[in-house]
């Protein structure tokens, strides 16, 4: 059983909890952080000051068994970068192939990659979920960056030996989640009325805890090498549903107003939000019938009781 491990991104979101679900399992987990952050919740620490496609991991790697990579330059709304595509590519694809590199002369045996549900694309049909076989489209340059990272990690699997685990992830939300999700919920906590109460679509999710479970599961599995898996709840909502039940988690008599789908996506259109309104009204899902028979894997925590963990942790 492999027990030393690397985390990058160990004081992200995700890092944060997977480091803390590692220790609880008897591992030694390495965080990389950032320099000038404490990070305690970790066996030992060492500082990356920046990750780049020169960066040196050497100290990092050593007597490592599994790298876990999460860091990355995440999607920005309203990017102010000159060139955005080859600031992703730099972080998102220069970096992670650098770092895999260093693992395979370190003498990991197991790399898992955060990638994105993005990779495959921003929408989907009501009930014709994506599937890992399903032929990506990115429609972004984060999602671009993360599928030319997943190719070249692909490809160095099969020039080393070096196994591969690449995970696609939808939202992930749970306690400490940020960005729109935890705006949306704010709004929503204030009692405020919102035009959201027709909304049709459905929309995949994964709670943070059913992410790490499949983090973990992926450490050891012997037929997750060299392979792609979507994973989320398994329970699909639309919007209105997903603030329904917040409402319910926060104890609040919620106003949603029943304004048409088509006009939000107009209105939003002329305010230039396009982007807002997507997430809002759009559908997005994805199927983890490969997680579930290849693996074994079920989400352990239901739709239910993961936002009555996040309803709770959200302040104005």
């Amino acid at each position: 059983m492999s027990s030393h491990l690397l985390v990058t991104g160990a004081n992200g979101f995700v890092g944060k909890v997977l480091c803390k679900e590692l220790l609880k399992h008897n591992y030694s987990v390495r965080a990389a952080i950032r320099q000038g952050v404490i990070f305690d919740d970790c066996s030992d620490t060492v500082t990356i000051p920046v990750i780049g496609a020169d960066t040196d991991w050497s100290a990092a790697l050593a007597g490592v068994d599994v790298v876990f990579h999460l860091a990355a330059r995440v999607h920005i709304m309203n990017d102010s970068a000159s060139n955005p595509l080859a600031e992703f590519r730099k972080t998102n694809v220069d970096a992670t192939l650098n770092l895999a590199k260093q693992a395979v002369t370190a003498g990991v045996k197991r790399f898992v990659f955060i990638s994105s549900v993005k990779v495959n694309g921003e929408f989907t049909n009501i009930d014709e979920p994506f599937k890992e076989t399903d032929l990506p489209m990115p429609d972004d340059f984060y999602g671009l960056s993360k599928y030319e990272a997943e190719q070249g990690l692909l490809a160095l699997a099969k020039e080393t030996g070096l196994e591969v685990v690449i995970i696609r992830p939808p939202l992930i939300y749970g306690a400490g989640v940020k960005a729109n999700f935890a705006s949306m919920l704010r709004v929503l906590k204030k009692g405020l009325p919102l035009p959201l109460g027709a909304i049709h679509n459905k929309r995949s999710f994964v709670y943070i805890g059913n992410l790490v479970s499949f983090l973990l599961l992926s450490i050891n599995h012997p037929r997750a090498v060299n392979q792609i898996f979507f994973v989320s709840d398994g329970q699909d909502l639309s919007t209105t549903e997903l603030l329904k039940i917040c409402a319910k988690s926060f104890n609040i008599k919620v106003w949603l107003i029943p304004v048409p789908s088509r006009l939000i996506t107009v209105v939003a259109s002329i305010l230039g939000k396009s982007d807002i309104a997507q997430r809002l009204c759009g559908t997005l899902q994805i199927d983890i019938s490969k997680a579930k028979n290849m693996l074994g894997w079920r989400p352990v925590v239901t739709v239910l009781d993961g936002l009555e963990v996040t309803t709770k942790d959200i302040r104005y």
